[in-house]
């Protein structure tokens, strides 16, 4: 069949000839399927948390779930209001965060909407994050989570909670710059 001076081992080209389907020629790297597989799809956030806290430092985390846990997501049946981290033991832990089983999922396990979720942090990063949180009126609280590519990132915040008269004061400058926004519109007309 082969015939070259290295018998056992066929050249390239006789491979190329003896192929049945057309070789494809070599592979180029495509820039928008890259940029399309790798792209951050948001899927829940929560509007109460910039509401309730003053933000100072957010990191990105990833979170272990189960499998019944990710389809849920996938169909955007997850709750993130009432929920916040618990550092504990060197692990980072998240609580309150409410995932609706579907109905379609699998009897032989139990499904647990409230279950505690483990996130995934560097040591150095748990250590900013608890001695952060030792301080008085300091607490973590989760921002959002989304997708990055296949996987399930969780923002957390490092967050310090506001009183009535923040919220107010930030109700008023939020008003304020929509106003100015407004005022800017109409003037370059």
């Amino acid at each position: 069949m082969f015939r070259s001076n290295f018998w056992p081992f066929p050249t390239f080209n006789q491979l190329k000839r003896y192929n049945r389907r057309p070789w494809p020629g070599p592979k180029t790297h495509n820039a928008n399927l890259s940029r399309q597989k790798f792209q951050i799809q948001q899927s829940h956030k929560t509007k109460k948390v910039r509401h309730d806290y003053f933000i100072e430092n957010s990191f990105e985390t990833g979170i272990a779930l189960q499998g019944w846990e990710v389809k849920s997501l996938r169909k955007k049946k997850v709750q993130l209001v009432d929920s916040y981290v618990l550092i504990k033991g060197g692990e980072a832990f998240l609580l309150g965060c409410n995932v609706t089983p579907l109905d379609t999922t699998n009897t032989h396990t139990v499904a647990d909407p409230t279950r505690t979720k483990k996130l995934l942090l560097h040591k150095k990063e748990l250590a900013k994050l608890f001695s952060a949180t030792q301080q008085k009126g300091h607490t973590c609280v989760c921002t959002k989570m989304y997708w990055k590519g296949h996987l399930v990132k969780c923002q957390i915040a490092l967050a310090k909670g506001k009183q009535s008269h923040d919220k107010r004061a930030s109700a008023k400058e939020r008003e304020w710059n929509i106003d100015k926004q407004r005022i800017v519109r109409h003037a370059n007309r």
